[in-house]
């Protein structure tokens, strides 16, 4: 099945945040974990009805260098990125469709 993934603002916000984080710290750091979060969206995209139901009809799949979980839900043949957070933070439950 071909699926079609939308990114929502906040999760771009959280994407551009954690880029400009590595890449002050280590120049080159951020483009690496782009590449990260790329190489889970291919994950994601490859079968996301394995990954199992997390919160509230939310789902979940981790970057594999970098502590970051990408939560998303299916909606039809969409998968809709809800957020994008560092998995040792303390976040809000602010995943609200």
């Amino acid at each position: 099945m071909n699926w079609t993934v939308t990114i929502r603002p906040k999760a771009r916000a959280d994407l551009r945040r954690a880029h400009d984080w590595y890449e002050e710290r280590c120049p080159g750091l951020g483009d690496e974990f782009l590449a990260d979060h790329a190489e889970a969206l291919l994950r994601l995209e490859a079968d996301p009805e394995r990954l199992p139901l997390y919160y509230r009809g939310f789902r979940r799949v981790f970057t594999h260098r970098f502590p970051y979980k990408i939560f998303f839900r299916i909606a039809g043949r969409d998968i809709i990125i809800f957020r994008i957070l560092h998995g040792a933070q303390d976040h809000p439950r602010e995943l609200r469709p």
